[in-house]
């Protein structure tokens, strides 16, 4: 049980982007300086700002955990600014589903990979 993705999709409310991108910046921080397991963890923007894809990539199951721990408030304050939906791809532990089942947010486990 290795190797858990994540996209998820922002779109920030109006008027909220320079805040999005203040939060945003702050997560990336503290990633950089607390998660041992994130692998990947990068914002794309559409043209005129009003949507982030964010797209993730973990070592493992407890990293994930791990990172959202870290993010903590953090993510509270985002999620005040913008509506996001998302997806995690693999096969996360039964912890893990068990909280993002919680939350609504669909697992998608692997059928073929290169």
């Amino acid at each position: 049980m290795s190797g858990i993705q994540g996209i998820a999709r922002q779109k920030i409310h109006p008027g909220r982007s320079e805040e999005f991108k203040r939060l945003a910046a702050e997560c990336m921080r503290v990633a950089r300086e607390k998660d041992t397991g994130t692998l990947q963890y990068d914002f794309y923007f559409n043209a005129d700002e009003s949507e982030c894809i964010v797209v993730e990539r973990y070592r493992d199951s407890a990293a994930l955990q791990e990172h959202l721990q870290n993010l903590g408030d953090l993510m509270g304050q985002v999620m005040a600014v913008c509506t996001t939906t998302g997806e995690v791809l693999g096969e996360p532990s039964p912890e893990l589903a068990q909280g993002l089942a919680a939350y609504g947010v669909p697992v998608f486990k692997p059928w073929q990979k290169l």
